[in-house]
Protein backbone atom coordinates (compact mmCIF):
# COMPACT_ATOMS: atom_id res chain seq x y z
CA UNK A 1 0.00 0.00 0.00
CA UNK A 2 1.36 3.41 -0.34
CA UNK A 3 0.82 7.24 0.18
CA UNK A 4 3.59 9.66 1.02
CA UNK A 5 5.27 11.99 3.82
CA UNK A 6 8.32 13.28 5.25
CA UNK A 7 8.62 13.83 8.75
CA UNK A 8 10.20 15.25 12.27
CA UNK A 9 9.75 14.00 15.84
CA UNK A 10 9.47 16.20 18.71
CA UNK A 11 11.61 14.33 21.30
CA UNK A 12 9.71 13.10 23.98
CA UNK A 13 6.29 13.76 22.53
CA UNK A 14 4.18 10.88 23.69
CA UNK A 15 2.31 8.33 21.42
CA UNK A 16 -0.94 9.14 20.14
CA UNK A 17 -3.68 7.39 22.14
CA UNK A 18 -4.62 4.52 20.73
CA UNK A 19 -7.87 2.12 21.74
CA UNK A 20 -9.21 -1.27 21.70
CA UNK A 21 -5.83 -2.83 22.16
CA UNK A 22 -6.71 -6.54 23.06
CA UNK A 23 -9.90 -6.35 24.16
CA UNK A 24 -11.46 -8.84 21.68
CA UNK A 25 -12.14 -12.55 21.72
CA UNK A 26 -8.95 -14.88 20.64
CA UNK A 27 -8.35 -14.91 16.37
CA UNK A 28 -8.47 -17.71 14.67
CA UNK A 29 -4.52 -17.79 14.19
CA UNK A 30 -4.21 -17.62 18.24
CA UNK A 31 -5.83 -20.27 18.98
CA UNK A 32 -4.73 -22.24 16.34
CA UNK A 33 -1.17 -21.11 17.75
CA UNK A 34 -2.26 -22.32 21.47
CA UNK A 35 -3.46 -26.10 19.74
CA UNK A 36 -0.67 -26.37 17.65
CA UNK A 37 1.51 -25.40 21.01
CA UNK A 38 -0.48 -27.89 23.05
CA UNK A 39 -0.39 -31.01 20.31
CA UNK A 40 3.73 -30.23 19.30
CA UNK A 41 3.99 -30.62 23.61
CA UNK A 42 1.36 -33.92 23.33
CA UNK A 43 3.43 -35.59 21.38
CA UNK A 44 6.91 -34.75 22.81
CA UNK A 45 8.23 -32.69 20.28
CA UNK A 46 9.59 -30.61 22.71
CA UNK A 47 8.53 -29.94 26.66
CA UNK A 48 6.47 -27.24 28.21
CA UNK A 49 9.87 -26.54 30.09
CA UNK A 50 11.92 -26.02 26.64
CA UNK A 51 8.71 -24.19 25.08
CA UNK A 52 8.73 -21.64 28.13
CA UNK A 53 12.18 -20.95 27.67
CA UNK A 54 12.10 -19.89 23.81
CA UNK A 55 9.16 -17.62 24.77
CA UNK A 56 11.13 -16.26 27.67
CA UNK A 57 14.27 -15.68 25.22
CA UNK A 58 11.58 -13.99 22.67
CA UNK A 59 10.15 -12.19 25.73
CA UNK A 60 13.71 -10.99 26.25
CA UNK A 61 14.74 -9.20 22.78
CA UNK A 62 14.66 -5.51 22.77
CA UNK A 63 15.03 -2.73 20.05
CA UNK A 64 18.82 -2.55 20.82
CA UNK A 65 19.36 -5.66 18.90
CA UNK A 66 17.95 -3.73 15.79
CA UNK A 67 19.65 -0.39 16.25
CA UNK A 68 22.75 -2.46 16.44
CA UNK A 69 21.78 -3.59 12.62
CA UNK A 70 20.66 -0.18 11.29
CA UNK A 71 23.96 1.46 12.96
CA UNK A 72 26.05 -1.17 11.13
CA UNK A 73 24.06 -0.65 7.87
CA UNK A 74 24.51 2.99 8.09
CA UNK A 75 28.23 3.06 8.48
CA UNK A 76 29.01 0.07 6.00
CA UNK A 77 27.73 -0.14 2.83
CA UNK A 78 28.60 -3.60 1.82
CA UNK A 79 26.65 -4.60 4.98
CA UNK A 80 23.56 -2.78 4.25
CA UNK A 81 23.66 -4.21 0.62
CA UNK A 82 23.68 -7.70 2.52
CA UNK A 83 20.71 -6.81 4.83
CA UNK A 84 18.61 -5.29 2.32
CA UNK A 85 18.97 -8.76 0.68
CA UNK A 86 18.82 -11.00 3.35
CA UNK A 87 17.95 -9.45 6.95
CA UNK A 88 18.32 -12.43 8.63
CA UNK A 89 21.35 -13.98 7.62
CA UNK A 90 23.17 -10.03 8.10
CA UNK A 91 21.67 -10.27 11.40
CA UNK A 92 23.14 -13.29 12.39
CA UNK A 93 26.94 -11.66 11.14
CA UNK A 94 26.08 -9.63 14.32
CA UNK A 95 25.26 -12.28 16.74
CA UNK A 96 21.71 -11.53 16.38
CA UNK A 97 19.42 -14.32 15.90
CA UNK A 98 16.37 -13.04 13.77
CA UNK A 99 14.58 -16.27 13.43
CA UNK A 100 13.50 -18.33 10.91
CA UNK A 101 10.95 -16.42 9.69
CA UNK A 102 11.97 -14.06 6.76
CA UNK A 103 12.46 -10.58 7.32
CA UNK A 104 12.50 -7.60 4.55
CA UNK A 105 14.42 -4.62 5.26
CA UNK A 106 12.75 -1.72 4.01
CA UNK A 107 15.13 1.41 3.51
CA UNK A 108 14.12 4.87 3.76
CA UNK A 109 14.93 7.83 1.26
CA UNK A 110 14.52 11.39 0.45
CA UNK A 111 11.79 9.94 -1.96
CA UNK A 112 10.30 7.15 0.23
CA UNK A 113 9.40 6.47 3.69
CA UNK A 114 8.66 3.11 4.76
CA UNK A 115 5.69 2.02 7.85
CA UNK A 116 4.86 -1.02 8.57
CA UNK A 117 1.86 -2.79 9.89
CA UNK A 118 -0.05 -6.48 10.69
CA UNK A 119 -3.98 -5.35 9.63
CA UNK A 120 -4.32 -8.78 10.78
CA UNK A 121 -3.23 -8.86 14.26
CA UNK A 122 0.50 -8.51 15.65
CA UNK A 123 3.15 -10.35 13.01
CA UNK A 124 5.85 -8.20 13.95
CA UNK A 125 9.95 -8.53 13.96
CA UNK A 126 10.08 -9.61 17.81
CA UNK A 127 13.47 -11.32 18.17
CA UNK A 128 15.13 -8.03 16.34
CA UNK A 129 12.77 -5.15 17.60
CA UNK A 130 11.35 -6.89 21.09
CA UNK A 131 7.61 -7.25 22.59
CA UNK A 132 5.66 -5.03 20.01
CA UNK A 133 4.12 -2.01 21.35
CA UNK A 134 0.25 -1.66 22.36
CA UNK A 135 -0.48 0.88 20.17
CA UNK A 136 1.16 -1.23 17.11
CA UNK A 137 -1.34 -3.92 18.09
CA UNK A 138 -4.66 -1.65 18.47
CA UNK A 139 -7.55 -2.18 15.39
CA UNK A 140 -7.04 2.20 15.48
CA UNK A 141 -3.37 1.55 14.38
CA UNK A 142 -4.14 -1.35 12.08
CA UNK A 143 -6.90 -0.25 10.01
CA UNK A 144 -5.95 3.85 10.09
CA UNK A 145 -2.17 3.60 8.96
CA UNK A 146 -3.27 2.15 5.79
CA UNK A 147 -5.79 4.44 5.40
CA UNK A 148 -4.31 7.81 6.29
CA UNK A 149 -0.69 6.99 6.47
CA UNK A 150 -0.14 10.56 6.69
CA UNK A 151 -2.43 11.60 9.42
CA UNK A 152 -1.66 8.49 11.57
CA UNK A 153 2.48 9.30 11.27
CA UNK A 154 1.48 13.05 12.00
CA UNK A 155 -0.01 11.78 15.40
CA UNK A 156 3.26 10.22 16.21
CA UNK A 157 5.49 14.10 15.58
CA UNK A 158 6.04 12.79 12.15
CA UNK A 159 5.01 15.21 9.49
CA UNK A 160 6.27 13.71 6.05
CA UNK A 161 6.52 16.36 2.91
CA UNK A 162 4.05 15.97 0.61
CA UNK A 163 6.52 15.14 -2.18
CA UNK A 164 7.85 12.09 -0.37
CA UNK A 165 5.98 8.27 -0.76
CA UNK A 166 4.89 6.59 1.83
CA UNK A 167 4.82 2.98 1.44
CA UNK A 168 2.63 1.08 4.04
CA UNK A 169 3.60 -2.74 4.44
CA UNK A 170 1.43 -5.74 5.99
CA UNK A 171 3.22 -7.93 8.14
CA UNK A 172 2.03 -11.58 7.85
CA UNK A 173 2.29 -14.82 9.89
CA UNK A 174 5.00 -15.78 7.02
CA UNK A 175 7.06 -12.39 5.92
CA UNK A 176 8.31 -9.92 8.53
CA UNK A 177 9.07 -6.35 7.79
CA UNK A 178 11.54 -3.76 9.59
CA UNK A 179 12.49 0.05 8.71
CA UNK A 180 16.15 0.57 7.80
CA UNK A 181 15.40 4.66 8.33
CA UNK A 182 17.80 7.46 7.07
CA UNK A 183 21.10 8.19 8.59
CA UNK A 184 20.21 11.51 10.34
CA UNK A 185 22.71 14.66 9.03
CA UNK A 186 25.53 15.90 11.25
CA UNK A 187 26.11 12.44 12.42
CA UNK A 188 29.52 11.84 10.27
CA UNK A 189 31.90 11.48 13.09
CA UNK A 190 29.71 9.41 15.52
CA UNK A 191 31.01 5.55 16.30
CA UNK A 192 28.84 2.96 15.50
CA UNK A 193 28.03 2.64 19.03
CA UNK A 194 26.67 6.01 19.49
CA UNK A 195 25.00 6.20 16.22
CA UNK A 196 22.55 2.82 17.32
CA UNK A 197 22.02 5.40 20.28
CA UNK A 198 20.19 7.40 18.08
CA UNK A 199 17.88 4.53 16.43
CA UNK A 200 14.51 3.93 18.40
CA UNK A 201 11.81 1.10 17.81
CA UNK A 202 9.28 3.20 16.54
CA UNK A 203 11.58 4.73 13.84
CA UNK A 204 12.76 0.54 12.66
CA UNK A 205 8.53 0.32 12.42
CA UNK A 206 8.45 3.68 10.64
CA UNK A 207 6.39 5.69 12.63
CA UNK A 208 8.90 8.18 13.69
CA UNK A 209 12.85 9.53 12.51
CA UNK A 210 15.42 8.74 14.64
CA UNK A 211 16.80 11.10 17.19
CA UNK A 212 19.25 13.72 15.31
CA UNK A 213 21.71 15.26 18.25
CA UNK A 214 21.59 18.31 15.94
CA UNK A 215 17.91 19.24 17.05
Amino acid sequence: MSDSHGHSHPHGQPHPFQPDIEDSALTHHQLLELAVGELLTEKGIFTADEFRRVLEDIDSRNPADGAKVVARAWVDPDFKARLLKDTNAAAAELGVDAGTIPIVTMENGPDIHNVIVCTLCSCYPRLLLGLPPDWYKSRAYRSRVVKEPRKVLAEFGTDIADDVEVRVHDSTAELRYMVLPMRPNGTEGMSEEDLAKLVTRDCMVGVTLPDNPLR
